[in-house]
This record gives structure tokens, C-alpha cells and sequence, in this order.
């Protein structure tokens, strides 16, 4: 397990760093962001990627299951003083009520949804009619698709690629290792979560929605800061082939919006 996972607020600052940096003049490109907007977070953590939002003067909802990490965001980002910070402890599927967003972020956490055709058709119900949602996500297939540098093991939380052997032997492999229940429960459900970008097409297009823009990462630009690594784009020939693609590409950034 890296450090980023165990200090939060390690993993805060990469977060607000890279929506900075990368995530906002991305939607801005597509979609002009203004000061009165309404964002919401799908699965949002401590508010890393809230923050940035904030400081443009938006207002920002956030959901996620987690108590301690919306415990954590309503502390750093002071919602019992800001009437512009939403955040609440709730499954998104069982909220209603809030309006319309002009924004939806959901970064890094489609691929633990399971019922992805459920969630595609009810955020729609907080999207505005002319608004985007924003997706950022691992392709799959990609060496650490898997989520495996959450394991313990130092070997295996720096094993490419194992993530994609058959189910069983994976776990075996996790159990081999040592690995806590937690943690290999936590892995198996992402293996059967995972998505692909040709799955993440689908879903977009059979639930009535528009691609504005693709763009697939070699390079992922939240490496960057995690890694040192300088942000790479695919190649525009490996991106074209479908499947093979996924095994190179470690960073998918999609918006989409409603379908007229």
C-alpha cells in the first residue's frame, strides 16, 4: 500500500492538484465554467476535487458512503460556515430532491459502481438539461486497472497486470500473500466492477447520452504529481484499436451530456 493511501491529507493535495491543473481546464475547454454554476461529486471523498470549485466561487454537493472521509471534507472545507458545501453520508441512489447541477463529477469511482446501466439513467435525474458530466477512470485492462497497489504486499502492490488472471486464482494469489479480507474483498469487487472504454461507450450511448469529448492518457496527468511522471496522451493509432487500447491506457477522460 503507498503512502497516498494511508495519509489523507497526502492524497487531499494530489487530488486538489491535478483538478486544478488538469480536470477543470479539460471541462472548461467543452463547457465555460462560471462562478454561479452548481457542481456535484459522486463518490467524493475528503472534497479534493471539490475544493478548486469552491475557490471559483461554485457551489459544491458532495455524496459518498464513506463517514469519516464526508466527516473529514465537511472539516477541511468548513460546510457548517459555507451555505455554498453540501456533503452528505448517502447512497446516491436513494437521494432526490437537490435540484439540477450544472457539473457532475464521478473521478475514480465507475469502476466500483455494479449496477452501471442504474446509475447512467438516474443521474440524469441531477443533470441539467444542458449540462456535462465529467469521468475519470482507469481503462481495465491497463497494468494497475485492478487497484492492486492498494495491497500490502509490497510485490504485489507493484505487480502489473495480475489483476486481470481468472478470479479464482487471483484470490489466491491475494491469499498466498497474506493480504486481509478486507483488502481482498475490496479487490474482487472492483474485478467485477471494472470497465472498459468500449463498456464506458455503451453505457453512455444505450442510456441517451453524447460524448463531447474523449480523451485517453498513456500517461495518466494525475502521475504527475503521484509519480513524477510528465502526462502523456495515446497514441491516436493504439487508440483507435479497440480492446488493445485498454491495456495502454492508465488515465480515460470523458464528457458526456444529455442526448436531445
Amino acid at each position: 500500500m503507498q503512502e497516498r493511501h494511508l495519509n489523507g491529507k497526502l492524497y487531499f493535495d494530489e487530488l486538489t492538484y491535478s483538478t486544478k491543473k488538469y480536470i477543470i481546464p479539460y471541462i472548461n475547454k467543452y463547457y465555460p465554467i462560471a462562478s454561479n454554476m452548481r457542481i456535484l461529486e459522486i463518490g467524493c471523498g475528503a472534497g479534493g476535487n471539490l475544493l478548486p470549485f469552491l475557490e471559483m466561487g461554485c457551489e459544491i454537493t458532495g455524496f459518498d458512503l464513506n463517514k469519516p472521509r464526508i466527516e473529514e471534507a465537511r472539516k477541511i472545507l468548513d460546510a457548517d460556515n459555507n451555505p455554498k458545501v453540501n456533503l452528505f453520508c448517502e447512497d446516491v441512489f436513494k437521494v432526490n430532491g437537490l435540484g439540477k447541477f450544472d457539473i457532475i463529477l464521478v473521478r475514480d469511482v465507475i469502476e466500483h459502481i455494479p449496477d452501471k446501466e442504474n446509475f447512467f439513467r438516474h443521474m440524469k435525474g441531477f443533470l441539467k438539461e444542458n449540462g456535462v458530466a465529467y469521468f475519470g477512470f482507469p481503462a481495465w485492462y491497463m497494468p494497475f486497472g485492478g487497484h492492486q497497489q492498494l495491497c500490502r504486499n509490497k510485490f504485489l502492490s507493484h505487480l502489473p497486470f495480475f489483476h486481470i488472471l481468472p478470479t479464482s486464482l487471483y484470490k489466491g494469489i491475494l491469499s498466498a500473500f497474506k493480504e486481509n479480507k478486507g483488502t481482498i474483498d475490496e479487490l474482487i469487487s472492483i474485478k467485477e466492477c471494472g470497465i472498459t472504454i468500449e463498456q464506458f461507450r455503451k453505457y453512455s450511448k444505450t442510456n441517451g447520452y453524447d460524448i463531447v469529448n474523449e480523451r485517453l492518457y498513456f500517461i495518466n496527468p494525475h502521475y504527475e504529481i503521484k509519480f513524477k511522471l510528465k502526462p502523456r496522451k495515446l497514441s491516436l493509432v493504439i487508440g483507435k484499436i479497440p480492446f488493445i487500447r485498454n491495456f495502454f491506457t492508465t488515465g480515460c477522460f470523458f464528457l458526456i451530456k444529455q442526448d436531445k
